[in-house]
């Protein structure tokens, strides 16, 4: 067990006893009303008109991309990030597309405006936009950019519970949305997710490919548009869905949590504050966008400055991060190396049977792939555990 680990354990003694009071009076725990509960308290805490509850973040992934093939047909190309997370991929090449990596921002850690605009072609689809860490990857100019060529945005905010864009919360600027709960994020339900959109068509076809494809979990009007004589209405498949459904007691869980997560959020922001602040900004970087940030995890990317201005050689490179890693073990830190995901997602061996392309270098993810990695940010870190192990790091 580390002193410092990525996360504490979230799940609070008062959680426990909400799930045990409903484990008692409760003679249902599949999807039903308390899921829908959360559903409608998520969507009132994002600002958007509909959330739809899942298993997992990845679910929510799956479900985004078997919704564009849905809305813009069963071929072509979606533009992804390489930081970020496998299902962010993956999802893509499940549901017949190719993924086209394109470069990230150094200090948002997401796919940038210029590196969008260069892969958009005729066969492209939709834009993935991943908000790496809990920073905010959207602006005016990239969601404009999606609307001027009919392209999908979808956002995954898995890691960014409450980030911001000029007030608007990440997840309720695009045409869909994904969030996790997973145990080690802003907020967990153990194991879940959320599709949220504020587009009734993608509402509607959320709710059927959780469930299957069953028209009965969407309204009486696209039910009424599937009515067949020869089809038991309970059992009409509209679209080729999944089993992604939740349960009620993974709402009940995010009904408990939710309360918290505002608190939570300012915590985790004044604990970024404080890293970034005492970080010796020489040897790391430490010039992020953090207007509007909601940071998962505290990143820890040697400066590539570092050498008279230069990104240093690799021998040098090496020589720091083994000594980066030798004082968080010693000071019993927990770590992960690569940043979001591991890393560069167009380096993993998955995709080497696959199709998938490239625009442009992806020389600041193999950066950040090579020489970062991210330790845990929870509210329960106390100002002067963090200015210790910035002094530490700062010896380096």
């Amino acid at each position: 067990m580390f002193k410092w680990p990525l996360i504490n354990d979230n799940i609070t003694q008062s959680d426990k006893e909400a799930l045990s009071d409903f484990i008692l009076n409760s003679n249902r725990f599949t999807n039903g009303p308390k899921v829908k509960e959360f559903e409608q308290a998520w969507s009132d805490w994002l600002g958007v008109k509909y959330t739809v509850m899942v298993g997992s973040g990845a679910a929510a992934n799956y479900i985004t991309t078997a919704i564009v093939r849905e809305l813009k047909g069963q071929q072509g190309e979606i533009i992804v990030p390489p930081i970020g997370w496998v299902s962010d991929v993956s999802s893509v090449i499940n549901t017949g597309f190719t993924p086209v990596f394109v470069d990230v921002d150094m200090n948002t850690m997401a796919i940038s405006y210029e590196n969008i605009k260069a892969a958009i072609n005729e066969n492209t689809k939709a834009i993935v936009m991943v908000h790496a860490l809990g920073f905010n990857g959207l602006n005016d100019k990239i969601i404009e950019l999606a609307k001027e060529n009919d392209l999908i945005l979808i956002e995954d905010c898995c890691e960014a519970h409450g980030a911001d864009y000029n007030g608007v919360k990440v997840g309720a600027m695009s045409d869909m949305s994904c969030f996790s709960f997973y145990f080690g994020h802003h907020m967990t339900t153990i194991e879940g997710g959320t599709v949220c959109t504020n587009s009734e068509e993608i509402y509607q076809l959320a709710r059927m490919f959780r469930s299957h494809g069953m028209t009965r979990e969407a309204s009486e009007e696209v039910q009424k548009r599937y009515h067949s004589e020869d089809l038991n209405p309970l059992f009409t498949f509209a679209v080729p869905g999944y089993n992604m459904r939740s349960t009620e007691l993974n709402a009940v869980l995010g009904l408990e949590q939710i309360h918290r997560l505002d608190d939570n959020i300012d915590a985790r922001k004044k604990n970024l504050d404080v890293w970034l602040k005492n970080l010796n900004s020489n040897k790391y970087f430490v010039d992020y966008l953090v207007d509007g940030s909601s940071n998962f995890a505290l990143p820890l990317i040697i400066n590539p400055q570092i050498s008279s201005g230069n990104i240093p050689t690799e021998g040098a490179h090496q020589i720091t991060m083994e000594r980066i890693c030798s004082v968080l073990e010693q000071e019993d830190v927990e770590y992960r190396i690569g940043t979001a995901g591991g890393g560069n997602q167009a380096r993993q061996p998955y995709l080497k049977n696959y199709n998938f392309k490239t625009v442009g270098e992806l020389s600041i993810s193999n950066y950040i792939h090579d020489f970062g990695l991210y330790i845990g940010n929870h509210p329960e870190l106390t100002e002067q555990q963090i200015l210790q192990l910035c002094e530490k790091l700062n010896y380096v």
